[in-house]
């Protein structure tokens, strides 16, 4: 019984009828894996520096840090589910995330203006893996997909502006 149930899953997967072709979800869903490890890399990020930030501005950035990893938390269950929906499955292990991102890890505590920096380029760095699935997106016309990755574009684009104008 066990693995006709099994077999059972497979078959829904395999019978995805959401009128985009089966390469174009693949392609959309290794995409969406990117931009998920960079997010829950850049989350991981934000939460670290929210546990160690100090200086004169520790309450601001304490507060702002944890309202942007909160944020992200979100992020990466919304890009997870859509990946889903594509009928492929999403990454959730370290290992995938450290082979799928392009945020960097700090092994150090920076000090806390550092800590901005790197987070300002983390969120760069996400909207530049948003950008580079988009025209694969518009291509095959999955309109659910454009409207995740413009919302994710508009809230790293943001947050990097904020971030900014900390540091300049």
């Amino acid at each position: 019984m066990e693995q006709s149930v099994m077999n059972g899953a497979a078959d829904i997967d395999d019978a995805i009828d959401v009128d985009i072709d089966t390469t174009d979800r693949t392609a959309i869903a290794d995409g969406l894996s990117r931009v998920l490890a960079d997010s829950y890399t850049l989350s991981l990020k934000t939460r670290n520096y929210h546990w160690n930030v100090v200086g004169p501005m520790f309450t601001t950035l304490h507060l702002m840090f944890e309202e942007q990893y909160d944020e992200l938390a979100s992020a990466v269950d919304e890009i997870a589910e859509r990946i889903r929906a594509l009928g492929e499955p999403a990454p959730g292990s370290y290992v995938e995330f450290v082979q799928l991102s392009s945020v960097g890890e700090d092994a150090e505590k920076p000090e806390a203006t550092e800590m901005i920096r790197r987070l300002l380029e983390g969120h760069e760095t996400v909207a530049h893996t948003v950008r580079s699935i988009v025209p694969t997106v518009e291509a095959a016309g999955d309109g659910p997909t454009a409207d995740l990755l413009n919302q994710r574009l508009l809230v790293h684009e943001k947050t990097a502006w904020m971030l900014r104008s900390l540091v300049t």
